[in-house]
């Protein structure tokens, strides 16, 4: 057998071993991994929120819609020539007039002011045009509304997107604010793993002593603790998939009924397979760190007499 046939049975033995001792001690090390798999979930959790909540805001494209309410003087036919002339500016998508009697008879539909109204001698309401820049929300709005607000035959020009970009700040800041949060558990779950493996090497020191005592390496010895490493933190991040998914499940119906009272058919994204993986490679990655970080600290401490 060659030596790196050797050198890689070695490395499948360790790794199997080390998936054996993990086993051989299932409620003490499944509460260790869930402890692991919580502190993962949570980071990832609040950035799919945070993902969800963008892609969201990406899609509302009718935020940047204003409206233009034209002067009480603009009749009908000189309201529909404005709207087609509105439309050829480049920088809008769409104007569609909202002709005044049928904004009057949806007010009484739905103001509850129905009564009240049917006593007007006349329409209190103008035309309006309803403008859809070609841009979207990413579009530059106020240079619009300007242009448009300057023509004789506006009286008001409503433009109502500042919630929109609070929104936006708000998901700049609360992403920045995850990966803070995301760092500091990642410390977390090195400590974790690290005091368990600690704990492993105080136990198994008479092994540990045996092996140096016929010639072992450090290497050799510290190998199977830095496979049970990453057990631990392979084993948290799937806790942590399940953890993401259940907690996606449990919203998901409510989530859709709120999108659905705003004429949307979004439906909440979860973890895409890139992600999972990442997440599982985060959880195996810090384990292995915590393990070898344990290692190097405490095998000096175990030395043969």
């Amino acid at each position: 057998m060659s030596f790196i046939s050797r050198y890689l049975a070695l490395h499948y033995s360790n790794f199997v071993n080390a998936l054996t001792r993990i086993t051989e001690q299932p409620l003490g090390n499944l509460m260790t991994i869930v402890v692991i798999g919580i502190a993962l979930a949570l980071p990832a959790g609040l950035r799919v929120m945070v993902n969800n909540l963008s892609v969201m805001s990406e899609s509302w494209d009718t935020a940047a819609d204003f409206t233009i309410y034209l002067e009480m003087t603009v009749d009908e036919k000189s309201a529909n020539e404005l709207a087609r002339s509105i439309e050829q500016r480049s920088d809008v998508s769409s104007a569609i007039l909202i002709d005044r009697v049928e904004a009057l008879v949806e007010f009484q539909n739905y103001s509850g002011f129905g009564e009240a109204l049917e006593t007007l001698e006349e329409n209190p309401l103008p035309h309006a045009l309803i403008i859809s820049p070609t841009g979207g929300p990413n579009s530059d709005l106020s240079e619009l509304a300007m242009a448009l607000e300057a023509m004789e035959t506006t009286a008001l020009v409503q433009l109502d997107t500042a919630w929109v970009e609070r929104l936006r700040s708000i998901l700049e800041l609360v992403l920045r604010v995850v990966d803070i949060v995301t760092v500091l558990l990642g410390f977390g779950v090195i400590v974790v793993i690290g005091n368990t493996i600690r704990l492993e090497i105080n136990n198994r020191q008479d092994e540990i002593e045996g092996i140096k005592l016929v010639g072992g390496s450090n290497g050799y010895v510290r190998r199977p603790f830095l496979y049970s490493g990453f057990w631990y933190g392979f084993g948290g991040g799937i806790i942590a998939v399940f953890t993401i998914w259940g907690a996606l499940g449990l919203v998901s119906s409510s989530a859709t009924s709120l999108a659905q009272l705003y004429d949307s058919d979004y439906r909440l994204i979860g973890l895409s397979i890139k992600e999972t993986l990442v997440l599982l490679g985060t959880g195996a990655l810090l384990g292995w760190s915590g393990a070898a970080i344990a290692t190097v600290r405490h095998l000096r401490d175990v030395d043969p007499e």
